[in-house]
């Protein structure tokens, strides 16, 4: 059954996936939240989260999760917006981490259908190019995959981003 103002929204590298999330977000009224799980662990990563904090603006309130998204969304308050960005490198973290991906994602699935407000989650679809040569990133296309099949079906909305425009795979057009 899909839950009420879930949206999902894929695409590849520089599709402009972050930005049509974030118009979605402000769209809705303050206060803002966006749920980062990225780990500035280089510099172009430092740069790229400079980025898009100077794109959003000081209306939005951060929270830096990792590895704990469930426990994230369940502290956003019920009815206000949330953003997460991005699904993939939260897998990538869990993976990285050693952590096995299915209870996090189960958590993450049940934290979803107990939210009530806009949600709008963020990911890299990364199933449509050649079959990776190792291991993990097999492993890490097959659970991403995975995820966004669970996550699709629970959505009200989907969006594909392609060059920057947002295509409706699921939801009123």
């Amino acid at each position: 059954m899909p839950v009420d103002n879930l949206y999902l929204v894929l695409g590849g590298a520089r599709s402009g996936k972050s930005r049509h999330a974030e118009a979605l977000v402000e769209a809705a009224p303050p206060p803002r939240h966006y749920i980062a799980t990225a780990e500035a662990l280089d510099d172009e990563m430092r740069q790229r989260i400079d980025e898009h904090r100077a794109r959003r603006g000081a209306g939005w309130r951060t929270v830096e999760a990792p590895l704990e998204l469930a426990a994230a969304l369940d502290a956003v308050p019920d009815g206000a917006p949330v953003l997460v960005d991005c699904l993939t490198l939260w897998l990538s973290n869990l993976m990285l981490a050693g952590r096995t991906a299915a209870p996090a994602e189960s958590a993450l699935i049940s934290a979803l259908e107990r939210r009530r407000g806009l949600t709008v989650l963020v990911s890299n679809e990364v199933g449509l190019g050649i079959v990776p040569e190792n291991r993990l990133a097999r492993d890490f296309r097959d659970a991403a995959g995975s995820l966004h099949r669970r996550v699709a079906a629970r959505a009200q909305h989907v969006h594909f981003m392609v060059a920057g425009i947002p295509t409706i795979v699921k939801g009123p057009r």
